[in-house]
């Protein structure tokens, strides 16, 4: 089954996240385990969020992960560096759709996913429509 590579739009902001392979992702083969990339997606869009917003925003606002999908293409081993790269969609009333690129210290695409996103206002867990104000931030300046 022939994949699409996932490329950043030109008006979009790529965040970049260093990830440790530590010896615990490690799975029987040798390699890192399908479930840590789970995690990294994760970690990818929280260190995003976290970047780019203030403490007030954080604290109003918060995100839900809903579903997450995944292409493993390179297996990571446990002596290598990696990277993953993140950015958004367009927004869909509260959901965004996140795309992150995992890629070895040489460049090389090792994994790919897709998650999506909801916002939720942090005090009550509703969703709520994506304001128009957050939009900036995650276009490339």
């Amino acid at each position: 089954m022939a994949r699409t590579v996932l490329e950043p739009r030109a008006d979009r902001e790529v965040f970049e996240l260093q990830l440790e392979i530590r010896p615990e992702h490690i799975d029987d083969n040798g390699h890192v385990n399908n479930v840590v990339y789970v995690g990294w997606l994760q970690d990818a869009g929280t260190a995003h969020w976290n970047a780019r917003f203030d403490a007030e925003t954080r604290a109003k606002w918060s995100w839900v992960a809903l579903r997450h999908e995944i292409d493993y293409l390179r297996a990571l081993q446990p002596d290598a560096t990696a990277v993953a790269r993140t950015w958004v969609g367009d927004p869909r009333g509260p959901r965004f759709a996140r795309y992150v690129r995992i890629e070895d210290g040489e460049g090389r695409l090792c994994a790919q996913g897709v998650s999506e996103w909801c916002l939720v206002e942090a005090a009550t867990l509703r969703p709520t429509r994506i304001p128009a104000t957050m939009l900036p931030t995650f276009e490339r300046s």
